[in-house]
């Protein structure tokens, strides 16, 4: 699954209609590129190929005077559909990158529906935690290989980091922080 296509749908439909460069400082501002492998050119891709595939609907195109004119997008119901469904994925995924594009949007869910997610999610890292640390026996020694029982401790760290991460986070949701989809208008 391609993170971008989630954080560019996500922003033209959070700001619609908007155009493509700011989409591009919206996710410069959240510093996207430090935890996405998002870039300028992949941005104007995704909006390219999300319009060529009717996801994504030219709205018009306004003329400015620092350059050529500005198109801007709006999300289609086909577009709308594939936000939730890459959403829906991201959350309940152990890739940071796309699990980080699915936090960034997962107000846009029911607190019930991101609550499932993130506890499937928790449950799958803590599983490959556990299968990695349970294959170190397994292996020769540190010195005997090339650090095959570093490498296995390494990523089972990793993944118990996710998993306590994951639960915290769920604590918060539970604790009814954050503003999501079902909780009606905020005051």
């Amino acid at each position: 699954m391609s993170a971008v296509r989630l954080l560019v749908l996500g922003v033209i439909r959070r700001h619609q209609p908007t155009y493509g460069y700011a989409v591009r400082q919206e996710l410069l501002s959240w510093r996207a590129e430090t935890w996405t492998n998002v870039k300028p050119g992949s941005i104007y891709h995704a909006l390219k190929q999300l319009t060529a595939e009717d996801k994504l609907r030219a709205v018009r195109t306004e003329d400015s005077s620092q350059g050529p004119g500005r198109t801007l997008f709006e999300l289609t119901a086909a577009g709308e559909q594939e936000f939730f469904e890459r959403l829906e994925a991201a959350l309940a995924s152990v890739d940071m990158e796309e699990h980080g594009a699915g936090i960034a949007f997962m107000q846009a869910l029911p607190r019930a529906r991101v609550i499932e997610l993130l506890t499937a999610q928790r449950r799958y890292a803590t599983e490959i935690r556990d299968d990695l640390l349970a294959m170190v026996p397994e292996f020769p020694g540190r010195y005997d290989a090339p650090h095959s029982p570093d490498l296995l401790e390494l990523w089972s760290g990793v993944f118990d980091n996710f998993s306590g991460w994951t639960g915290r986070l769920l604590t918060r949701l539970e604790g009814g922080e954050y503003h999501m989809a079902d909780d009606g208008p905020r005051t």
